[in-house]
């Protein structure tokens, strides 16, 4: 047990806590039995404030084995501290990979559930969910629950996507995929504005895997440039002799140590990144071969990436908007950024399919992520995108959320009175909480 203050990814309002780290089932139930409201928390990649409570806040990153593999049918067994990049990087060699990866490797089982995780294929593939065969779910008097889409299945659905507040995850039953190597075969194509950024990301629905990087920092005629990159697993025939190894080997991370002064990431400073960063896209016209890390989780080549932010923080913000409002509403979006002086310093754009579920994220349209460094500038201008998800139909996606309103969430998202309503109903909400079940009252 330690009292500890916590923050989210972004690192932006610490929320005091008691923070234990248990590493076996009984311990958690122990925990559990207490008269504090708790919390599951992984690896704390969510961005906000949904993995940390005011009361006791589980770290599950003790509970991190992998179980049991059939690699005739390709399904694994892990404990819910496991990562989605230790799954891959075990995995591959076995010609297995997880079907659905988040922008982070180090997002744990347990997390990528809580939060429903989704990635560059949810046209194809969907959410997270369709891999999970089962999980075991501890309730508030340690009994542990196995569910699934047929056994309980309304435990299993309003977990899927409940951010931790029906129990603590402990462990699962994951369906990968068969690829023949870990090399991605990766295209890429400039665009120079945003419509055509959208159209260029639509026509690479075919594709896999497909994402675009905007530069949220350009006016006039190139506002809304990107890039819009689309990929598939190599098979093995189409490695060249040189690479040697149908898993490429780990790259270092470079880990950043300290936080960076406020003068050295800013608007200009961002806008020369961008400008490099579109000009030598511009220049790869071929497909290139690149290792799965670089291609699913560019990001996590530098460790501790937030602290460039500066002791400040970073609020991200992350909504779908339906396709037939999609296009002209994430413009609207886009532009109020600009007219504030509050532009994003990163934004990501892809494309979501079909999905039913309890109170998962995804919808058919378009989900536009965007970070910002934390301030009460960004705090405005993000509730005027909020205003503007709500005008066209969209929602927010509660694990990059770090300030929403109560009243906010129950516009956008109808779905959050039904789900509060099954937590109280099933005597949940007194001993589930976090700090952001609190905030949006759910």
């Amino acid at each position: 047990m330690t009292q500890a203050e916590l923050t989210g990814w972004g690192r932006f309002r610490p929320v005091a806590t008691v923070l234990h780290t248990p590493r076996t089932a009984p311990e958690v139930a122990t925990l559990l039995q207490s008269a504090n409201p708790a919390i599951a928390r992984g690896n704390g990649l969510a961005y906000g404030d949904s993995a940390v409570s005011s009361g006791y806040t589980i770290s599950t990153r003790r509970m991190n084995r992998m179980l049991h593999f059939e690699p005739e049918h390709g399904l694994l067994e892990v404990e819910c501290g496991v990562t989605l990049a230790d799954i891959a990087a075990a995995m591959l060699p076995r010609g297995w990979f997880p079907p659905v990866l988040p922008g982070s490797g180090a997002v744990t089982v347990g997390g990528a559930i809580a939060a429903d995780v989704h990635g560059k294929n949810h046209v194809h593939t969907g959410s997270f969910r369709g891999c999970v065969v089962w999980m075991d779910v501890m309730d508030k008097n340690g009994r542990v629950r196995r569910c699934s889409s047929t056994v309980q299945p309304d435990l299993f659905d309003h977990t899927l996507g409940g951010m931790g507040l029906t129990g603590v995850i402990l462990a699962a039953c994951l369906r990968l995929a068969p690829v023949e190597t870990g090399w991605i075969c990766q295209e890429q194509v400039t665009t120079s504005n945003f419509r055509h950024t959208v159209a260029e990301l639509r026509a690479a629905r075919a594709a896999p895997y497909a994402v675009a990087w905007l530069d949220g920092l350009t006016t006039g005629a190139s506002f809304g440039r990107g890039v819009v990159m689309k990929g598939h697993h190599a098979r093995y025939d189409d490695l060249p002799a040189t690479l040697g190894s149908r898993t490429p080997r780990d790259a270092p991370s470079t880990r950043l140590r300290f936080d960076w002064p406020k003068w050295v990431l800013n608007t200009t400073s961002m806008r020369a990144f961008n400008a490099l960063y579109f000009y030598r896209a511009s220049k790869r016209t071929a497909p290139q071969l690149v290792d799965w890390r670089s291609f699913f989780f560019p990001l996590d080549a530098i460790d501790l990436w937030p602290r460039a932010y500066g002791s400040r923080g970073l609020l991200q913000f992350q909504c779908v908007l339906p396709h037939d409002t999609a296009e002209p509403g994430l413009e609207h979006i886009l532009r109020a950024t600009q007219e504030a002086r509050c532009p994003p310093f990163l934004a990501v754009l892809k494309e979501l399919g079909m999905q039913e579920s309890a109170f998962s994220f995804p919808m058919p349209g378009l989900t536009l992520a965007l970070d910002f460094p934390a301030s009460p500038a960004a705090l405005k201008v993000l509730d005027r995108l909020d205003a503007i998800v709500i005008e066209n139909g969209g929602r927010v996606y509660l694990a990059k959320d770090a300030r929403l309103k109560a009243g906010i969430l129950r516009q956008s998202d109808p779905r959050a009175d039904t789900f509060a309503a099954y937590r109280s109903e099933q005597g949940l909400d007194a001993h589930f909480q976090s700090a952001q079940s609190k905030r949006v009252q759910i």
